[in-house]
């Protein structure tokens, strides 16, 4: 089922769901199944996966010569999202990217995942490569989320790159894009951002997923402006609970988001890393209580591998 479909069904009942992370090369599936057995009592309609982009890595040769070797340290996003959707019974919802992929990579990359009977995507540009500052499309690859979004549409629409083929059979994928509520890293201003958002909607996705964000103001000022700019589908918030001091600088850093004072200085009193994940527990449960009460369509967990503070925080909600 779609995600927006199950958005339908719920009838204004704010769903559960989260994102998982591959596991590294060499790692079995167990290790997901093991991270998704304690949250499924909390029935999420659809669950995410990740996917991480290829990175380089440089090899001293003998003579002192460097090979570039190109390494995937998280492979089998396609993998995992078969196995979720046939051992849970649940919706898989893959990530796809502009970076790294070709338009023929992409359309291939579509048609397993149709195959497979996958019906949701989300549609990300994603980021520069490890080690370099800045994103760079491949020669025949999307430079913007936007024109992926069109090409997943045109297949929807049964048009592929190979016009001469015959029978072409349509794709229905519900497509699902990035949001920011405390804009995008490289976005001149949040009106810029929320703009180009809307070309994203106007493209063809069915729903938003938000970047994380720990101030629920943000959020709900972001989904006014959208309002405001023509954006209705569903804008879903991303919410990470804090679970080290080390994130006090990390998500910053990483995500460009601002972590509110009295979150900060609660975590700065703690003496213990338990007593700092305890702090972004009761976090997380006060800001996914205000935005159910606000009327948030789905609260969707960043997991980052880790399910017990998550099945803490559902475990006072759903």
């Amino acid at each position: 089922m779609k995600v927006v479909d199950h958005i339908k069904k719920a009838a204004g009942k704010t769903l559960f769901s989260f994102e998982i992370l591959p596991p590294l090369k060499g790692q079995n599936i167990q290790s997901i199944f093991d991270h998704i057995d304690p949250l499924m009592e909390f029935q999420p309609p659809f669950i995410d996966v990740t996917y991480h982009r290829e990175e380089y890595v440089y090899k001293e040769l003998s003579g002192g010569l460097l090979q570039k070797k190109v390494v995937r340290k998280r492979p089998g996003t396609v993998g995992i999202c078969a196995a979720i959707q046939n051992k849970y019974e649940v919706d898989a919802v893959p990530h796809i990217l502009c970076g790294g992929f070709t338009r023929e990579d992409t359309e291939n990359f579509l048609i397993d995942l149709d195959f497979l009977g996958i019906d949701n995507v989300l549609a990300l540009r994603g980021d520069a490569v490890k080690n370099e500052t800045y994103f760079s499309a491949e020669k025949e690859g999307h430079t913007y989320a936007k024109d992926l979004v069109k090409q997943i549409v045109g297949l929807n629409k049964g048009e592929y790159l190979d016009d001469e083929l015959l029978n072409k059979s349509k794709t229905n994928f519900c497509i699902g894009v990035a949001g920011y509520p405390e804009k995008h890293m490289e976005a001149p201003s949040l009106d810029q951002d929320v703009l180009r958002l809307k070309e994203k909607v106007d493209a063809g996705a069915c729903y938003v997923v938000t970047q994380m964000f720990f101030d629920n103001q943000k959020y709900f000022e972001f989904v006014d402006k959208c309002r405001k700019a023509g954006i209705t589908v569903p804008i879903i918030p991303g919410l990470k609970p804090l679970a080290t001091k080390k994130q006090l600088s990390i998500l910053p850093h990483r995500f460009h988001v601002d972590l509110p004072d009295e979150l900060t200085l609660e975590v700065l009193k703690c003496k213990s890393k338990e007593e700092v994940r305890q702090v972004g527990v009761e976090w997380c449960i006060k800001q996914s209580k205000e935005l159910i009460k606000g009327g948030a369509p789905v609260l969707h967990y960043y997991s980052m591998g880790k399910s017990d503070n998550i099945q803490k925080i559902a475990g006072e909600l759903f």
